[in-house]
């Protein structure tokens, strides 16, 4: 069971629901906690997610065999994030990655810390490498800074998003202009005894602002935008996860294949809710093209600037153009992020 984070004790904390619960969902106004993000100066306590280590020499030669990324020679202090994939290519895992020189450190959703390593223990074979779960040591806590750590300070994951990692394929917009680009994000890994002090005099943030933020980034989450048959291309996630020329990974032949032959059969698109209800829709809830369903809301907030959106996974042939419904009954705009 999740244990609920130390900070929840601070005033004004309202505890989250579904993958954020045992964090803060708020501390009394989202809306402006939104722009403390985006300012640089809240910190958003994310103790609820998972964090694994990988020590021994052959760690990062490891970690490349096993996922879509390339993380040989991956000098330390540098960020990136790297899938597990099943076999059939559908997204298994998301790591954020950041080695120190002697540990890789990978921060993943809530949750899924002891499943992936205990994959990853099954993987290990021969080689010099250990696999902890350290996910009741260590908290994670998220900034609104774009800046990888220095030499002694704590582990960091600088968010690569939307920049091109390497040699890999966009689907959406270049970098440059692409609404990702003005968000600044990182983890700052810390010993759970050293929460309080880690967040210092700094206000705390909940997780609704940086969902919202997330959101309108495009930026997709595992479980949140994906489900057990989802690949990487439906999300444009090779931009920042997947490497395309590397050797052989589990999962990889999917990705070629999909890459080389053509479309994904799902897309993600943005959409601008209609906000003269007051309620947003459910996670989950059916997006409508006439009668007709043709995907469902993976996330959805109310972001300081643009009111109410979402991200949704829609089939692919979907008008591009239509307006949408979403159930029960929210007028849609959709924007394109995965072309049809």
């Amino acid at each position: 069971a999740m244990t609920a984070s130390p900070l929840l004790q601070t005033s004004g904390a309202v505890p989250g629901d579904g993958p954020d619960t045992g964090v803060a969902a708020h501390y009394g106004d989202p809306l402006r906690e939104q722009r403390l993000l985006t300012e640089g100066l809240g910190v958003v306590d994310l103790s609820h997610r998972g964090v694994v280590t990988v020590t021994g020499p052959d760690r990062l030669s490891w970690l490349h065999s096993l996922t879509s990324q390339q993380l040989v020679d991956l000098p330390p202090r540098t960020s990136t994030e790297t899938l597990v994939l099943t076999p059939k290519g559908h997204v298994e895992h998301a790591l954020h990655v950041v080695d120190d020189g002697e540990t890789t450190w990978l921060t993943v959703e809530p949750g899924t810390a002891p499943a992936l390593a205990a994959w990853l223990d099954s993987m290990r074979f021969m080689l010099r490498v250990e696999v902890a779960d350290v996910s009741d040591d260590y908290a994670v806590l998220g900034e609104g800074v774009a800046r990888e750590g220095a030499e002694g300070e704590p582990p960091t994951w600088l968010d690569p998003w939307p920049r091109l990692a390497g040699d890999s394929a966009l689907y959406g917009p270049a970098p440059e202009a692409h609404p990702g680009r003005e968000r600044r994000w990182r983890e700052v890994i810390v010993p759970v005894a050293d929460l309080p002090s880690a967040v210092g005099d700094r206000e705390l943030v909940g997780t609704w602002a940086a969902e919202a933020l997330r959101i309108a980034a495009w930026r997709p989450r595992l479980g949140a935008e994906t489900d057990h048959r989802t690949i990487a291309h439906e999300l444009d996630w090779l931009r920042t996860a997947v490497h395309l020329h590397k050797g052989c990974y589990r999962g990889q032949e999917t990705i070629a294949r999909v890459h080389n032959l053509g479309r994904p059969p799902r897309r993600l698109a943005f959409l601008h809710l209609d906000g003269s209800g007051h309620t947003l829709p459910d996670v989950g809830a059916d997006v409508l093209l006439g009668d007709k369903v043709v995907g469902r809301v993976t996330s959805r907030a109310r972001h300081h600037e643009d009111g109410p959106i979402a991200l949704a996974v829609l089939k692919r042939n979907t008008d591009d153009a239509a307006d949408l419904l979403v159930t029960p009954d929210v007028a849609a705009a959709q924007t394109v992020i995965v072309p049809r």
